[in-house]
């Protein structure tokens, strides 16, 4: 009797283990490095929004972020909207 409610829980158990590892684990992976970037942000870095726009950081508050897009053109974002930090 025991065995068989242990054989009928068992696959799923077994699919929430795959979920965690296939699903779960790798986006807490992604959400630690995005944070990571985030918080390393400079200023003079080169920048990538997520819409796309390309820019260099002229100053950093806790939640904004000025960026130099052109000549003496300075537009401000939101911290989250940092994409990338291109190398170039």
């Amino acid at each position: 009797m025991q065995s068989s409610a242990l054989v009928q829980y068992l696959p799923l158990v077994l699919i929430f283990v795959v979920f965690y590892f296939l699903l779960i684990r790798p986006q807490q992976r992604r959400q630690r490095e995005r944070n990571s970037l985030l918080q390393s942000l400079q200023t003079g870095d080169h920048v990538v929004t997520i819409g796309g726009m390309h820019g260099n950081i002229t100053a950093i508050d806790n939640s904004t972020v000025r960026l130099r897009i052109a000549g003496d053109t300075e537009v401000t974002f939101e911290r989250s909207a940092i994409n990338a930090v291109r190398k170039d």
